[in-house]
């Protein structure tokens, strides 16, 4: 099996997780690591026996693939660089910072033959893995995504920092056009907005209710589903999710079934490197958000801070 040369830009938080699963994966050939302090990059490069180059150019020169995981701000230039290149690349959510910049991102890739991808974690959750065939006419759908604060993404509204990735998880599950969008939310430790909710409804008639928060006292994350009898529970982190079925008795009476689904899986990360170097490898369909999904979960991501903010403006907060 011919291995696929790739590089990791921006070697943080979330880059540095990039850079070990790659020089894990067999497939993958993990060439470089590239970095604006070059201390961490040197490091990372040094733990996981490749090289550090301090001009992300002279990376992308080398490799097939690459995955760009820095800051929110840098993702068009480097994307755009790395498509530029015919580098099939995996941006991190959100794509780009303007629906303009997304649309540009993706025209380059189609005009180029090249794959880009945005980094949608969610999709490939063990719990969503599992269940998507199963989620078939969602009627409601409710997502918290709470966690405590951190300086890391606050140089963006919490909706480009975490709704966004239930935006797209609900996108991708109702598969159904939508209608109608109301929100709300407020800034509270940031001059961004730390803490939304957002209702978003489709065509289907179905409703999701997305609330995110990075000022929490602690973490939570929880998916509830409901269609046509039955109600699917996700909590994670975990290993299992609930389903209550309703379902007719020996008696002819209605009965509600509690069935608990154990879930394993590779970490999400994990799942959606591997996805990556199987679509660009093999042209194999994946659950990957692809460009244009990461700028469809973009537009709305931005229709739902223009609807917070002309809230704001019109009763007087700052």
């Amino acid at each position: 099996m011919e291995k696929v040369k790739v590089g990791v830009i921006g070697v943080g938080y979330l880059g540095k997780h990039h850079a070990r699963i790659y020089s894990e994966i067999e497939r993958a050939q993990l060439v470089g690591v590239s970095d604006i302090d070059e201390g961490r990059g040197k490091e990372i490069a040094s733990t996981y026996g490749t090289q550090f180059f301090s001009e992300p150019a002279d990376l992308l020169e080398r490799v097939d693939a690459a995955s760009i995981a820095v800051p929110s701000k840098h993702h068009y230039t480097l994307a755009k660089e790395a498509l530029s290149k015919r580098v099939h690349t995996l941006v991190e959510k959100p794509i780009a910072c303007s629906v303009e910049e997304a649309s540009s991102l993706v025209e380059l890739a189609r005009k180029n033959g090249t794959r880009l991808y945005v980094g949608h974690t969610e999709r490939f959750s063990p719990p969503i893995v599992a269940l998507r065939e199963r989620i078939s006419c969602p009627l409601f759908i409710e997502c918290h995504r709470l966690a405590s604060f951190r300086q890391r993404g606050t140089d963006i509204a919490v909706v480009l920092d975490l709704m966004i990735h239930d935006i797209d998880m609900v996108l991708w599950l109702v598969r159904s056009p939508l209608e109608k969008v109301d929100a709300v939310g407020i800034p509270v430790l940031t001059e961004h907005e730390d803490i939304a909710n957002a209702r978003m409804e489709f065509a289907s008639g179905c409703i999701a209710n997305l609330t995110a928060s990075r000022v929490s006292k602690g973490n939570l994350r929880k998916i509830r589903i409901f269609q046509k009898n039955e109600y699917i529970s996700i909590n994670s982190p975990g290993k299992s999710v609930e389903i209550y079925t309703r379902l007719l008795g020996e008696d002819g009476r209605p009965q509600v079934r509690r069935e608990e689904v154990e879930v394993g899986g590779d970490e999400p990360l994990r799942a959606e490197l591997e996805a990556f170097l199987e679509e660009i490898g093999e042209q194999e369909k994946t659950n990957l958000a692809t460009g244009e999904e990461g700028r469809d979960a973009l537009v709305v991501a931005f229709k739902i801070l223009q609807l917070i903010r002309e809230r704001r403006a019109r009763i007087g907060i700052e």
